[in-house]
């Protein structure tokens, strides 16, 4: 089913054409690529898409009853109230009954038969509207994303310009739309949300129209790419690193046809000129003709070419010592948290070292403690190797004032440049014509980036400190930038998450995590080698424990950690939790005279020591226990059919989606009809996902609580 088509779209900002005659379609489930160097339109096209623009020509078509959601680079968030409020914010009929259910909580305080009846009603209706699955499925988007259950009632005020970009991508994801339209949507992420986000999308339903400089997320998640260029469009139907290839032979292919044309006409022309008024006049009118019919092969546009003029260049630097930079002891805290503490650092001539792992643990923090720029409170000593020239790369790029011009930017660094000269240098980094004389406060991100660049490798440097150095450049700039660096004869400290750019660049990795950090020696490869190396030996633990009945089967530990929650930590000393199945077998078989029953970590006295009042209490709890038991056994074996159907169904819908990228035949009405029992079976597998969900947290919460504390 076609969700989306475009036909002949152009549009521009006065005489000059940004794109034009712009063709193609999305079709249910197809997730597709656009990609173009920073300039070319790419978010201007994802804006006409969402009519938020108009087209000079041509027609944006979106199917009647589909639903789309734009996440836009600029974080544009307009949502109000919390962040629980705005992750809803796509469903206003949930919002407003669970406002008006919030109300009438307080009111039935009051214990007035209208307030309950109220109560009552509306929670009713609040279920009956999906509004339980939706908060779960809201949690576990929001808990991948770095929000925290206490974030939930945070105002969207109070929240920072990444948060507000989190939640953006948050409230997007969550509506689940038929047509999904991201722009940018791993700025700023951390690496293992943006690993989330690619399974995440990988099972979207709906259609996918993706524009991203993340070479690696664009390889994971779409499988056809479509190039935006000035007079062109060319669409793969082909990951990212396949198409870079096969774009290559088509533009030889197609300036070798160019070429013959040309050599042909020449050719002809010269026929013509020199037998036009001679005895070969008749030939020469007929070639004069031909010529005149004949349909010109333009030359192929290269988007990249000029893209690609871009020129990292280091200026000649002093070779430093072959120890570089000893670190003793680092240890940082903020807002009262321990980012980090005891870190031992050796840096040598040449290493090039990536700082990873998830926002908030401290990696910029890090950072600036190795470059001598941290807190008076941090902790730790960094001996200075010599002869060391230091630059910084900041990545919210501080180092630029707003008000001043590219050109200015430069000459305040070097003052000996004249203007001249300075253009011809900022033409390096692809500011050409009046560019360099616009303000900063004008430009785009990868503008403000490259112009930040050019500043850094004005002087000489062979110890560099770049953090996020490949945020808002495009692809042929960050390959450009990996290239300069990998060259590089000084030392290099990094923080990135763009994957392709680690492991191309780095010698060795540093990974900070939940207040330690560890130190692989073999690179980015080897460290996500290593990582799912662990990731495999867990799931294998898991399964034991599955096998064993303390899996999300048996309702321990390992369903909680299946539905999101963290294992609880035991207290030294303290006595370990006993299975629940343990619980409700010892209750099946009851009490024998004289033993004591253990419940809850108390010790009932025999029943001859008990007077007839503690008997019935026993008798009682006896009762509570065993069906809690059985209530217990019950979702156990219902966790497992709902394991097997959710096997069965994502295996199926993976044959489905298969036969769905199949060329019709013609047979559209068949087509129509898979892609709708697609549809149907992928609900069916998420309503079983979030029943499975649910039972899991509800095992594992028993559990816990029938162990004791």
């Amino acid at each position: 089913m076609t969700v989306l088509q475009v036909a002949d779209l152009s549009f521009g900002y006065g005489a000059d054409k940004l794109f034009q005659g712009i063709t193609f379609s999305l079709e249910q489930g197809q997730r597709a690529a656009l990609v173009a160097p920073n300039g070319a339109g790419k978010s201007t096209l994802l804006r006409l898409v969402a009519r938020e623009l108009a087209p000079d020509t041509g027609s944006v078509v979106i199917r009647k009853g589909i639903r789309v959601a734009y996440f836009r680079q600029s974080h544009e968030l307009h949502a109000e109230g919390t962040v629980l409020d705005a992750f809803l914010s796509g469903f206003s009929e949930v919002l407003e009954l669970r406002h008006a259910l919030t109300a009438a909580q307080h009111a039935a305080a009051s214990g007035s038969e209208a307030d309950l009846a109220r109560l009552s009603d509306l929670t009713d209706r609040y279920h009956i509207a999906g509004g339980d699955d939706l908060e779960r499925r809201v949690e576990i988007i929001a808990a991948h994303l770095g929000f925290t259950p206490a974030d939930m009632d945070r105002p969207v005020a109070s929240l920072s310009g990444g948060e507000r970009g989190r939640l953006q991508l948050g409230v997007v994801l969550a509506i689940e739309p038929d047509l999904l339209l991201l722009d940018e949507p791993t700025n700023h992420l951390d690496i293992e949300t943006i690993t989330w986000l690619e399974k995440h999308l990988a099972g979207l339903a709906g259609a996918l129209l993706c524009v991203s400089h993340d070479r690696a997320f664009l390889d994971a998640v779409c499988p056809n790419t479509m190039e935006l260029g000035h007079r062109s469009f060319r669409a793969y139907p082909l990951k990212y690193s396949d198409y870079a290839v096969a774009r290559e032979e088509d533009l030889a292919r197609e300036r070798e046809l160019a070429e013959r044309q040309e050599a042909f006409v020449a050719k002809t022309e010269d026929f013509i000129r020199r037998n036009i008024a001679g005895q070969k006049t008749k030939q020469a009118q007929s070639r004069r003709k031909m010529l005149e019919k004949l349909e010109t092969i333009d030359r192929p546009e290269d988007i990249w070419a000029v893209a690609e003029k871009v020129r990292f260049r280091f200026a000649p630097a002093p070779r430093s010592g072959d120890i570089v930079l000893d670190a003793r002891g680092l240890g940082a805290s903020r807002g009262g948290r321990t980012l980090f503490s005891g870190v031992d650092l050796l840096l040598r001539r040449g290493d090039r070292v990536g700082v990873v792992g998830p926002n908030g643990t401290g990696k910029s923090t890090l950072l600036k403690l190795l470059a001598g720029a941290g807190a008076p409170e941090d902790a730790g000593e960094v001996r200075r190797g010599t002869n060391l020239c230091q630059g910084y790369f900041d990545q919210h790029l501080g180092s630029l004032d707003p008000s001043k011009t590219a050109v200015e930017e430069i000459r305040s660094v070097r003052a000996d440049m004249n203007v001249d000269a300075t253009r011809q240098y900022l033409s390096r980094f692809r500011f050409y014509g009046d560019d360099a004389l616009r303000k900063v406060q004008g430009f785009s991100g990868g503008e403000r980036s490259r112009l930040a660049l050019a500043k850094l490798l004005l002087e000489p440097r062979n110890l560099l400190f770049l953090d996020e150095p490949t945020n808002h450049l495009d692809i042929p700039a960050a390959e450009i930038l990996e290239e300069a660096l990998t060259g590089f004869e000084g030392t290099v400290v990094l923080v990135s998450h763009d994957r392709r750019f680690l492991e191309q660049v780095t010698t060795r990795i540093v990974a900070v995590r939940e207040g330690s950090v560890d130190i692989y020696p073999g690179g980015f490869r080897d460290y996500r080698d290593n990582l799912e190396k662990l990731a495999a030996e867990a799931a294998a633990r898991e399964a034991d424990e599955r096998d064993a009945g303390r899996g999300p089967a048996g309702g321990g530990r390992g369903a909680q950690r299946a539905a999101g929650a963290a294992a609880p930590q035991r207290a030294a000393g303290a006595p370990a939790p006993r299975d629940e199945a343990a619980r409700g077998a010892a209750a099946d078989k009851g009490a024998k005279p004289g033993r004591a029953v253990r419940r809850s970590g108390a010790t009932m006295p025999p029943p001859d020591e008990a007077g007839a009042g503690d008997a019935a209490a026993r008798k009682r709890a006896f009762e509570s226990d065993k069906a809690a038991a059985r209530a217990a056994e019950r979702k156990r074996k219902r966790v497992k059919e709902l394991e097997g159907e959710i096997a069965a169904g994502e295996a199926k819908l993976a044959e489905m989606r298969e036969e769905l990228k199949k060329d019709p035949g013609g047979d559209w009405a068949k087509l129509a009809e898979k892609a709708r029992e697609e549809q149907a079976l992928a609900k069916r597998v998420d309503a079983a996902m979030t029943e499975w969900m649910a039972l899991s947290e509800e095992l594992g919460a028993s559990a816990t609580a029938g162990g004791g504390a």
